[in-house]
Formats: C-alpha cells, structure tokens, sequence
C-alpha cells in the first residue's frame, strides 16, 4: 500500500453524510488520549494530517482520508471525562450509527501499552463484536516502555480487555510497528478485493 497517496476527503457528522461507494474502509477507533491521529499521521508520514490537539476529544466527527484507493476513517475518540453528558450521548449515536452503517469492513482499535483498558475500551469492544466487524488492536506508545517488555504489556492488556491476547506494538514516535501496520492494511485490503471478484 502506497501511503503517500493521501487526500483528506471529507467529516461526517451524521449517517447521512457516510461514504457508501464500494471503497474499502478501515477504521480507527480509541480513547481521546490514545494517540490516535498520532498513529495515522504516523502511518501517512505527515505531521499535522490527521489533527493532533493539546486537548482530548478533538476529533468529533467521522473523518475520512483516501490512501491509495481505500478509506482510511479517523473515528472519535470516546472517554474524555470533561466532555459534557450530552456530548457523550451524542458521540455514542453518531458511533452506533457509523458502526451499523456496514460501511466499515476492518476496525483498528487503539489501546494504551501502558495502562489497563477502562470500561470505555470495554464497550467499543462490544459493540464492534456486537457488529460482526474484524479487528484488529493496536497497543499505542510503545516507546514509553523497553523493548523487551512491549509485547507482554501488549497481550496483557489485549486479554484484560476481553479480546484475543495479542496487539500489534506501535510507536508514532519511533515509528516502531509502522512496517507491520501498514503490512497488515494492505492485506486487509487486498484480501478484500479479492474476495469481491
């Protein structure tokens, strides 16, 4: 997958507004602090693509990138506790709504190496499995921790979450993991494309 191939596309703040036009979708989805749009800037090798807030929670529409073909969405982040009740009500309609268009076919759900799931990461877990949609966790800032102990802080939190025990390790610092992630992407896809013919 060519990643330098990137257009900013368009926000989606309703169902209306999603892309259903048989492009492939991947999605990325975790806590406002995650690191988000850290990693997709990562990823498409540009600093300020995918917008990075000295506040959480700044993402909070549906935002759709084209790399290469496919639909790279950068979902809103979710467990900000000083975003209002009604702001939190709202993010959860607007999620279920995207999450049950159908238009999503990969989830890349982020995760922090460092500290436990909360219940927040509980519940986008249900409701992506909840929806049949493939995932994929992906353990944010790595670099925070040593080498030899990612993969374990990584798999611990996997199962702790209730997922599978395993997370790809990824640094939007370093750079650390970004071979494999875009790997795993371009399988995705081309799988996919595959299957369609």
């Amino acid at each position: 997958m060519n990643t330098q191939k990137v257009d900013f596309i368009k926000s989606a703040a309703n169902k209306k507004a999603f892309l259903r036009d048989g492009r492939h979708a991947v999605a990325f989805a975790g806590r406002s602090n995650v690191g988000k749009s850290s990693v997709i800037n990562s990823l498409l090798n540009r600093k300020n693509y995918a917008r990075v807030g000295a506040t959480p929670g700044k993402t909070v529409q549906v935002n759709y990138f084209l790399v290469d073909g496919a639909y790279f969405i950068d979902l809103p982040g979710y467990g900000y506790a000083k975003v209002s009740k009604a702001e939190q009500e709202s993010w959860g309609k607007l999620m279920e709504s995207y999450l049950s268009s159908g238009s999503v076919s990969h989830i890349f759900m982020l995760i922090d190496i460092r500290h436990e799931p909360t219940a927040a990461d509980k519940q986008m877990l249900e409701w992506i499995i909840y929806y049949g949609i493939p995932y994929t966790l992906i353990a944010t800032k790595a670099d925070k921790l040593s080498r030899s102990k990612r993969q374990q802080a990584a798999n611990a939190n996997a199962k702790l979450l209730g997922a599978l025990p395993w997370a790809l390790c990824y640094s939007a610092e370093t750079g650390d993991g970004r071979e494999e992630l875009v790997a795993r992407i371009g399988a995705i896809v081309n799988d996919s494309l595959s299957n369609a013919k």
